[in-house]
């Protein structure tokens, strides 16, 4: 019997996981990992840890498997919440899920699995693994799920082959429906539970206040810049070659508070990120406003009218060559290749068409269409057909 560790999270995913690993023969232990002691900044009463440990518990007591509560949130302050709080100070927006499936769940979490004599570690993500053999070597697919409403690749895009090779998602190949029935007829106390919100493992967060325990605020201005500012209607340069063209449409406007009109006050750039809608209290627009840029060093945040505003879209991004990673290392692109892809730059966004083009100092994603909200410090992951091949830090 190969000895499989589950990550017990509370919800009714990993609850199920848990249990279909027990019907495939594996020998399964439940670990819950607590990553949050700072009840400060949680929503209301709510203790979200507390509560999921509980289910978690009674879950593995309804299965009948041994399970215990590790407390990682040494690293995951270290890791995770630093991390974060210097992405934000830097007006990037970090993403804080893919980041805690690649340095918590599978490195911290799978070595203290592997550690305990385990053989593989397995979550309740809505994705699957794949294996295909290529010149007599093996490589491990991340593919999405079948559930197309709630597949979850995309916050593993940063996962390598050698955490796929112990990795198990035993829901991959159900829905959501299917799993909450599986969860009923068990009679499951998480068959009902409502899917968590929030940052990976800590639950609602009031992101401002987060925020403020190490960010000050700090007044600065709210500028409106009009769709038919003079600055979107510029004529193209002539470029040399493909790769100044890239270049050229990757690069986000700099905007100044003379290209537009003052319309309100913030309480600091660093709280904001791009296709923000909520929280900027200011009235008496026709259409709502949309954040189309935030510059932390002025400390201040531009904005626009309308969700099809000229501001907030981009056809072409960047990413680092140090912040490029490959899921399958194989398909690795060398310089001046390029490859067809479809891409995302958000979960639950639609895969859109894209090409990658690297260069010997540097790498883009350009869409066929033009993409709303990209948003440095967040993660485009590209895929050929359901596979997740690759993603990066945008830049």
């Amino acid at each position: 019997m190969k000895r499989v560790v589950v990550g017990l999270s509370g919800g009714v995913d990993s609850s199920v996981a848990a249990y279909l690993l027990q019907q495939q023969g594996y020998e399964v232990i439940g670990l819950f990992m607590k990553n949050w002691h700072d009840d400060s900044v949680t929503i209301s009463n709510e203790c979200p840890w507390l509560e999921d440990s509980n289910d978690a518990l009674l879950v593995a007591e309804k299965l009948g498997i041994p399970f215990q509560t590790v407390d990682l949130s040494e690293q995951y302050k270290e890791r995770i919440v630093n991390y974060m709080f210097h992405e934000y100070e830097n007006g990037r927006t970090p993403n804080p899920d893919v980041l805690c499936n690649r340095e918590i769940k599978f490195d911290v979490f799978m070595k203290m699995a592997l550690s305990l004599g385990a053989d593989y570690v397995a979550t309740g993500h809505y994705c699957r693994k794949g294996t295909i053999e290529k010149n007599g070597k093996f490589y491990y697919q991340l593919l999405a799920g079948v559930d197309t409403n709630k597949d979850q690749s995309y916050f593993l895009c940063q996962l390598s082959q050698n955490q796929l090779a112990k990795a198990l998602f035993p829901i991959g190949e159900l829905t959501k429906p299917q799993v909450r029935e599986i969860a009923t007829k068990l009679d499951l106390v998480t068959a009902e539970k409502r899917d968590s919100q929030g940052l990976c493992f800590i639950g609602k967060v009031r992101l401002p206040e987060f925020l403020q325990q190490q960010l000050q605020p700090k007044e600065g201005i709210i500028v409106e810049i009009s769709n038919d500012a003079p600055l979107y209607n510029q004529s193209l340069p002539l470029f040399q070659n493909l790769q100044e063209q890239l270049e050229f449409e990757s690069q986000k406007i700099n905007y100044q508070p003379e290209m537009g009109k003052v319309v309100g006050k913030h309480q600091g750039a660093h709280y904001y990120t791009i296709g923000q809608r909520k929280g900027l209290n200011v009235g008496g627009t026709k259409e709502p406003l949309f954040i189309i840029a935030t510059n932390v060093q002025q400390n201040s945040i531009y904005t626009g009218q309308g969700a099809s505003h000229k501001g907030l879209f981009r056809k072409t991004l960047q990413v680092k060559p140090l912040e490029v990673h490959w899921v399958r290392e194989d398909l690795a692109l060398n310089p001046n290749q390029t490859l067809e892809v479809k891409a995302r730059i958000r979960y639950r966004q639609e895969l859109q068409q894209a090409t990658l083009f690297c260069y010997e100092n540097a790498f883009y994603v350009q869409f066929k269409n033009p993409q709303s909200a990209i948003t440095e410090g967040q993660f485009v992951a590209w895929y050929i057909d359901d596979e997740l091949i690759g993603s990066g830090v945008i830049a």
